[in-house]
Order: structure tokens, then C-alpha cells, then sequence
């Protein structure tokens, strides 16, 4: 199996191109049309095509507001799909690394989250995707469950592109602060990834690794904090700093409540593979000042 490549679903989404911008092993990275969820049958051409050692699922849907009004869509994303996939890892005997949400939670434990701490999602969003991890784990395909949170990147739609956006147009803006968790580079998390991927295809499945694992940058915030960091960062590479107020959920009211604290605890992955992502502060200098670079690259 070591000439055969790595199956990456969600090529277009961060943490797909992540993934493949890091990969030092053959991999196929697929997408829409070609990879869709919402069209079983393209599961199943692109798995038979690529013949993969093994595949890491980072294909979702990730619209939390929208999957209220979308539920059976969010669900044949974050459910279907993965099944079917799972169904045909476990068919070919290779291992599938699949990625979910610190939205499985409600967020009123009060402390950060262990892996078997029950879960309670707050919309359909969460529930799709907390259907999903079940799906696969109970495929009996080899099966890693990888939850993460707030993952950013210098590429695509996220919260640290939308505050420079917004930082770029008004002098004044109102970020919720009563809202606890971590912010995960999109480039941190690959990494993690591809070194689970890469224990795996050297080393052999072990039952150790079936099940359900944190995987995030270390530290905490709130979007607010998040928000005054991008800033501050953004300042020093010579960006007009707004001023930023925090304002608390009830202030901004969205379709879906999020959880109030959705930090998750990474001991797990740091005792069964030997990782520690790095603090969410390194993360977000890191990605800002890309992110800024490539804005301003002819």
C-alpha cells in the first residue's frame, strides 16, 4: 500500500488545500463536482479511481445558519457521505481519518472537553455532524474521528478574513465576547493530520487509534480576543486598527445559538500520537501575516 496515495476529500475547502499544500507523501486531492456528497455515485468513482492507502474526510457541510433552513442537505453532508465513505474504507481495509466539530457540544460544561464527554448539539449544523462521526465509527471501518474548532486560514472564507475585510471598510466593530474557545490554523491542524496519516501507512492501524480525538492550536479565547489579535497584528504590518468592542451573544443574534464554550481538551492526541499543535497566538501571526502578504501580491 506505500505507492498508493492518500484520498483528501474537500480540495477547496481550507483545510483540503492545507492538506495538500503539506503533503510530503502521493496523495489525490478531490472536490466539486467531481466529489460530492449531495451525488453518491461520485463517492464511489472517486474512491474506485484513486484506489487509496487511505483517506482523510475533510469534505462538510460547514454553514452553521444556513443548515437550519437545510436540513436534509447539511445531513446528507455531514452523515451520508461520510457513511458511504466509511462503508468503502471498511470494504477495502484502509483507514479513514475523519474531521468534526467542537459543535457536538452545547458548551455548559464549563471546562474544557474530553473526548467522552456526551455530546449536545444546539442546531442542525451540530447534529448533522455529531450523526456523521456515529455513522463512521459504527461502520467497522478502522476509523479516526479528529474534532476541531474555529479553524482559520490565510485562504478562503473564515473569521480572521472576515475581520480584515471589515477593519478595511468601517473604523468601529462589535465582536461577541462571551463566547469561549480556540482558534485553529488550518495549516496546524493538516500538519497533525498528515503525521497521524503518516504513523498509520508506517506503522500499521492499532486499535489505540479508533475513536474520537481533539485535535486544536493550544490555548483559549474569545472571538473578541480572537479578533483584537488579528488586529493587532495587522497594525504592525501596517493595516488601519479599528476599534473593536465586545458585546455579548445576546447582542447579536444568529439563527443557530453557538456554544457558550466550546474548548476542547487535547490530551488524548498528545498521548496516543505524540502531538501538541502550537498556541493559537504563533498560529494567528503566522496566518495573518500571510494572509496580508498575498493581499498585497501583484
Amino acid at each position: 500500500m506505500a505507492d498508493r496515495p492518500i484520498l483528501i476529500t474537500g480540495a477547496t475547502g481550507q483545510l483540503g488545500m492545507a492538506l495538500a499544500a503539506q503533503s510530503r507523501r502521493a496523495y489525490q486531492a478531490v472536490g466539486r463536482p467531481v466529489f460530492d456528497f449531495e451525488h453518491p455515485v461520485t463517492i464511489t468513482s472517486c474512491f474506485t479511481a484513486v484506489a487509496p492507502a487511505l483517506v482523510i474526510n475533510a469534505a462538510a457541510w460547514t454553514a452553521v445558519d444556513a443548515a437550519e433552513q437545510n436540513h436534509e442537505a447539511a445531513f446528507r453532508a455531514n452523515r451520508d457521505g461520510p457513511a458511504i465513505l466509511a462503508g468503502l474504507c471498511r470494504d477495502a481495509g484502509i483507514p479513514l481519518i475523519h474531521i468534526s466539530t467542537d459543535y457536538v457540544f452545547d458548551g455548559d460544561k464549563g471546562a474544557p472537553y474530553v473526548e467522552t464527554d456526551p455530546v449536545a448539539p444546539l442546531g442542525v449544523y451540530g447534529a448533522s455532524k455529531e450523526a456523521g462521526e456515529r455513522a463512521v465509527l459504527e461502520s467497522g471501518a478502522m476509523a479516526m474521528v479528529l474534532r476541531t474548532s474555529w479553524v482559520f486560514s490565510a485562504r478562503g472564507r473564515n473569521f480572521a478574513r472576515t475581520m480584515i475585510n471589515a477593519a478595511r471598510k468601517t473604523s468601529a466593530l462589535r465582536v461577541v465576547g462571551d463566547q469561549r474557545g480556540t482558534p485553529t490554523a488550518a495549516e496546524d491542524l493538516a500538519a497533525a493530520i498528515l503525521t497521524i496519516a503518516g504513523q498509520i501507512q508506517d506503522g500499521g492501524w492499532q486499535s489505540a487509534f479508533q475513536g474520537i480525538f481533539h485535535a486544536t492550536n493550544r490555548g483559549e479565547t474569545t472571538w473578541h480576543g480572537f479578533a483584537e489579535a488579528i488586529f493587532d497584528i495587522a497594525a504592525a504590518e501596517g493595516e488601519t486598527r479599528p476599534a473593536v468592542t465586545a458585546i455579548t451573544t445576546a447582542d447579536w443574534p444568529t439563527p443557530v445559538k453557538r456554544p457558550a464554550d466550546s474548548r476542547l481538551d487535547g490530551g488524548k492526541l498528545a498521548t496516543v500520537f505524540g502531538l501538541r499543535l502550537p498556541d493559537w497566538h504563533d498560529a494567528t501571526q503566522r496566518v495573518i501575516t500571510a494572509m496580508l502578504q498575498a493581499d498585497r501580491s501583484p
